[in-house]
């Protein structure tokens, strides 16, 4: 058959396919893009009739005839007998024999003809196919697709593909102290630079245009093998796959056909293997050295060749990835400057000297009813210590610094983009119109029958074309009830761990081992994170599965829109379950205990848990840290290397079962390049890269005041991360389509929004979670000497113990003899104070200080970083410069070929009319004459020299 499909004569025990792997079986052309799906050939045979011969099995004389209906496609055949799945076989000159075929069968017959119909469309549209002989009676087997040179400057010139053209231009670099700068910056960087081609002259750019086949001559075409890359030959085939339909249930595109199994995947091949001894260097293999090994982290990232050969989208993700990795740099050298700050002045720290004093006798109430003593502030030493490290008065200048971090970098990346946009002739990308999602025309296409049963001829088809409201209500509906139930599981699942600390530090209290009573407080705090960390992993992966679910109910139109709706409900799930556990400790653990005498209980006898003597900060820098490590470890790592072996395990596991044990004459010793691929998995987008890294963004900005170490473990996982992602996108993910792109997406807007909360947040921590507020208003307001000393006596207040319940006191008390008044942490009125036990009137005036210091603290990063954000312009002079710059090199470059094109035209005209004076015979000649300039000195094809001779 025509465009190299093979049958049984063809290739033999013999494989002709090129060494590479990478050609069709005439070594010349290219596999722009390879199709697989798996075959069956079982037939459930009637017995032939007595005294005829049996028919040949696997004889390759058979003929298939659809109830005699010859010239008929099988499918016509199949539709006008009611869908009835009869076949007769024609067995030699003997006669006919019917085959029912069974369910199987029947399926797998419709598969095949929805197959033949699908690629003799392709070839239809000019594509090359090559097929191998389907000797098994079950099997895989791959469709090989290469478009030629016509497909492809067709397709480029349809998708506006910018091509760089003959002509090329200087690009203006900054002089003075900043060229100078960046000239010590590259060789002092020289040695982290990976070792991939560079362009000879780095300050000269190719003029880049949309191809178009009439303007040929501009391109700077030496080989039209070449002319065009890989990456951009995939995306014209695939583009070319998408919009091809076929009759059977009207499918639009190979997603269609993929989705109802009629293919099992569609995929570009790699440049070839990523390992071996063999000399011959392939892309894949370059980035494999010099950027996806764990022994190059130190180096550079080569943007330009992850775009050269993974697409622009997947490149604009590492090159961020990148930025957000160098700008934790200086987040991380600040934040250790500050804990080393808390660490040098632990020592001269006044409210924990006084705490640990053993002179300053502060009898502490009973932390539980009857099986708690009262007990010595003292005892509280190490935790209040601790507490230092990170509730100290830098802590608030690097939230200030963060916010204004977060604005930098977010500024820097428009920046970065916008450079990058320039270089990769992104400026000009439209949006391009994008192909509907298989389940949308499924949808569609189930309205459309509906409405034609029940609708009259005249209806208005217009109406039916998209799917309405009405349409969408259900979807609509089931998320929102649903993303409210998760939120309520989130929440639920936060009570429970309050409600285990509770009665787990009530159980403990009963102890008799007077050291597992002593450490109630650490075994509560630490079996809590710990269980905290499991339910999320374990949510984060079912919250991911439903976010899919629930964004397919809705029916979007577009992969665009799909892609949005789904980051927006993954995103809100995974952000309130990592963040509910740390904020509920951040504001609300402690907040609502009561005091002694009239403690606030859950579930009869159980009183609410309160938070340690040195305040709650602790409790939160320990909670976040082993959330932030543990998820960064497990989910981020373990999972993301486990979980592709094991599935692609299971998938080679499931073929070996499943594929008959025959042998294949055409089976290659050496695997090709399409079957390495193929055992790959599959690339299933970049929303899980993005998420992970959006989380950790906001474990490092939301609440660094309780931890300013966050950003250098987010350093340490992300230069793990990045070749990480990169080994898996090398080694372990089939290639990627190429995406043109120009931004980022939605993740801007939600990095945006995290970076606006999280100075919210930052001044609630501050404020309502330490002891910033309490200790500036002590030291400005009370202090006598305006020093801290007497800071804890004063955030004590008195309770006098005969006031306590009937029952709930200490039992066996070693300070029961001795103990009048005893002490808690609140600012209220004292026993002997007409309003006894109510809010002293410090407690209002730390409130109204907390209140104002938030609004103060908001507004004044909120103008820093408006500030910044008005600073630093969104495209650099220099970028902004070479844009306009290349527009004028544009226009002068066309007006300057045509110029000489219509000299070269008059220069014809006049010599064609010295040399004839008949007019007739003059215009054949001119004609002519042109015809054979055009095609000596542009090598354009003969519809393009007819258009010219017009001119």
């Amino acid at each position: 058959i025509i465009n190299n499909y093979l049958d049984g004569t063809q290739g033999g025990a013999e494989d002709k396919t090129s060494p590479s792997g990478m050609h069709f079986r005439d070594s010349k052309r290219k596999v722009d893009y390879v199709l697989a799906y798996h075959y069956r050939k079982h037939l459930t045979r009637h017995p032939p009739d007595v005294g005829s011969p049996e028919p040949m099995r696997g004889s390759a004389s058979l003929a298939l005839v659809l109830n005699g209906g010859a010239g008929k496609s099988r499918a016509e055949q199949q539709r006008e007998d009611g869908g009835q799945h009869v076949l007769q076989v024609q067995v030699g000159p003997s006669g006919t024999e019917v085959i029912e075929l069974g369910p199987l069968d029947a399926l797998e017959e419709e598969k095949q003809l929805q197959r033949e119909e699908y690629e003799r469309n392709l070839v239809e549209a000019g594509l090359e196919i090559e097929k191998d002989p389907e000797n098994k009676s079950q099997g895989l087997s791959f469709v090989r697709i290469h478009a030629p040179w016509q497909v492809l400057s067709r397709e480029a010139e349809l998708l506006k593909i910018k091509m760089p053209t003959k002509k090329m231009y200087e690009i203006t670099e900054e002089g003075g102290i900043f060229k100078k700068l960046n000239e010590i910056w590259c060789k002092l960087t020289g040695p982290l630079k990976p070792q991939v081609p560079q362009p000879e002259n780095t300050n000269m750019k190719s003029l880049s245009y949309p191809f178009s086949r009439e303007k040929i001559y501009l391109y700077n075409i030496k080989d039209k093998d070449t002319f065009f890359d890989n990456a951009t030959r995939s995306r014209i085939v695939r583009e070319i796959l998408k919009r091809t339909s076929t009759k059977a249930r009207n499918s639009m595109g190979i997603g269609t056909l993929i989705a109802n199994n009629v293919y099992d995947a569609a995929y570009p091949l790699h440049d070839g293997e990523y390992e071996g001894q063999n000399d011959d260097m392939n892309e894949r293999k370059l980035l494999y050295r010099e950027w996806a090994r764990y022994g190059v982290f130190y180096k550079f990232q080569p943007i330009d060749l992850i775009r050269k050969y993974f697409g622009e989208k997947i490149a604009l993700y590492f090159a961020w990835l990148g930025l957000y990795t160098e700008f934790l740099i200086p987040s991380s050298v600040v934040g250790i400057i500050v804990f080393l700050y808390g660490c040098i002045t632990i020592e001269n720290d006044i409210p924990s000297k006084e705490m640990c004093d053993q002179r300053n006798a502060f009898t502490m109430c009973p932390l539980c009813d009857k099986f708690c003593d009262y007990w010595n502030l003292s005892s509280a030493c190490a935790t209040a210590r601790a507490s230092h490290l990170f509730d100290n008065p830098a802590t608030v200048f690097f939230s200030i610094f963060m916010a204004l971090w977060a604005t930098m970098f977010l500024e820097q990346w428009k920046r970065l983009q916008m450079r990058l946009n320039y270089f990769w002739d992104l400026t000009g990308l439209e949006e391009e119109e994008e192909h509907p999602r298989p389940e949308y025309e499924t949808k569609l296409l189930q309205k459309k029958l509906k409405n034609k049963n029940t609708t009259t001829e005249n209806s208005n088809d217009d109406e039916k074309e998209k799917l309405t409201w009405n349409d969408r209500m259900p979807g609509y509906a089931a998320n929102f009830g649903l993303i409210l139930f998760m939120i309520t599981l989130t929440f639920s699942a936060v009570f429970g761990v309050i409600v285990y600390r509770i009665t787990t530090a009530a159980a403990l209290s009963f102890s008799p081992n007077e050291r597992t009573r002593s450490n109630v407080r650490v075994t509560v705090t630490a079996t809590a994170v710990i269980i905290n960390l499991v339910v999320i992993l374990i949510l984060d992966e079912i919250y991911g599965a439903v976010a899919k679910w629930l964004t397919e109910i809705e029916v979007p139109k577009t992969e665009k829109t799909f892609e949005e709706r789904l980051i927006l409900k993954a995103f809100l799930l995974k952000f309130v379950n990592s963040y509910a556990p740390i904020f509920y400790v951040a504001f609300f653990k402690g907040r609502f205990v009561g005091r002694p005498g009239h403690y606030v209980y859950v579930f009869n006898g159980y009183r609410m848990e309160e938070c340690a003597p040195g305040g709650c900060l602790m409790e939160l820098c320990i909670q976040l840290s082993i959330i932030m490590l543990g998820k960064q470890l497990i989910q981020n790592n373990l999972f993301e290397i486990g979980i592709p072996k094991l599935k692609k395990l299971f998938r080679k596991l499931k073929d070996e079962r499943t594929e008959a044990k025959e042998v294949d004459t055409n089976q290659s010793k050496n695997p090709h390049q399409w079957d390495l691929d193929y055992t790959l998995e599959p690339f299933t987008g970049l929303t899980p890269e993005y998420m992970e890294m959006i989380i950790q963004f906001g474990f490092v900005t939301l609440f660094v005041a309780s931890f300013p170490l966050a950003p250098l473990f987010a350093l340490l996982n992300n230069i793990i991360e990045v070749r990480l992602d990169a080994k898996k996108f090398v080694t372990e993910l089939r290639r990627p389509d190429t995406v043109r792109a120009k931004d980022i997406g939605i993740w801007f807007n939600v990095l945006s929004c995290i970076g606006k909360l999280s100075v919210i947040i930052n001044a609630f921590v501050i404020a309502v979670t330490s002891d910033f507020i309490p200790r500036l208003m002590y030291q400005y307001a009370y202090s006598q000497n305006g020093t801290m000393h007497g800071f804890i006596n004063h955030t004590l207040s008195y309770f006098n113990v005969s006031h306590l319940k009937a029952g709930t006191q200490p039992e066996n008390s070693l300070f029961a003899q001795d103990v009048l008044l005893c002490r808690f942490k609140d600012y209220r009125e004292p026993p002997w104070s007409k309003n006894q036990y109510e809010f002293s009137k410090q407690y209002w005036a730390v409130l109204s200080a907390r209140l104002a210091f938030v609004i103060l603290f908001q507004n004044l990063v909120m103008f820093l970083s408006v500030l910044v954000d008005w600073m630093i312009p969104d495209i650099p002079k220099d970028i902004s410069e070479q844009i306009k710059k290349e527009k004028s090199v544009l226009v002068d470059f066309f007006l300057k070929e045509e110029h000489e094109k219509l000299k070269l035209i008059e220069s014809f005209i006049v010599r064609d009319k010295k040399k004839n004076k008949s007019g007739t015979k003059g215009k054949r000649i001119r004609a002519a004459s042109f015809c054979q300039f055009d095609q000596s000195q542009t090598g354009r094809s003969a519809s393009s020299s007819s258009q010219h001779t017009e001119v």
